[in-house]
């Protein structure tokens, strides 16, 4: 971050899962799970809506994955293909925008680990192989937390605030 006083010291694993502990602006200061603590630029962070279901823990909804993944791929091959016309010549920059308008598509992939996200339906859903489990909705976390002093709460350890 130029002119902050902040220089990129150690870069982090793209899929690591941080905490989010402040936002100021672009910086984020963020905590690892080994409690690693540091500051990182805000903008490259991507929010997970809930961490995944642990070991034994049976997923929600189960839905299958496939027609979801399914959407993802013509998306991307949309987008894939209206690309390459860009580069090609074959179309503007108002064009591209007008062709890849409404194209959404959130997929993470870790190992056996998988984010996907519904568009359609506005949701983070979690797999671990065959079966989906709904993890939360847009209208639950419409983005970044808002910037302050410290966005975080306290938490019982049941998970009741």
């Amino acid at each position: 971050m130029t002119g902050s006083g902040f220089r990129p010291m150690v870069p982090l694993d793209p899929l690591l899962p941080v905490q989010l502990v402040v936002l100021r602006g672009d910086r984020a200061h963020i905590r690892c799970a080994d409690d690693w603590t540091a500051w990182a630029d805000g903008r490259c962070l991507v929010p997970v809506p809930q961490d995944p279901p642990g070991d034994g823990v049976p997923a929600g909804d189960a839905a299958d994955p496939r027609p979801l993944l399914a959407r993802a791929e013509r998306a991307l091959a949309d987008y894939r293909a209206a690309v390459a016309d860009l580069v090609a010549g074959g179309l503007d920059t108002e064009a591209f925008r007008d062709r890849t308008r409404g194209l959404r598509i959130g997929v993470l992939i870790d190992g056996a680990s998988m984010w996907l996200y519904d568009a359609g339906q506005g949701r983070w859903l979690y797999a671990d192989g065959g079966r989906l489990s709904t993890r939360a909705g847009d209208h639950e976390h419409p983005g970044r937390p808002p910037a302050g002093p410290d966005p975080t709460r306290a938490a019982a350890p049941d998970g009741d605030t």
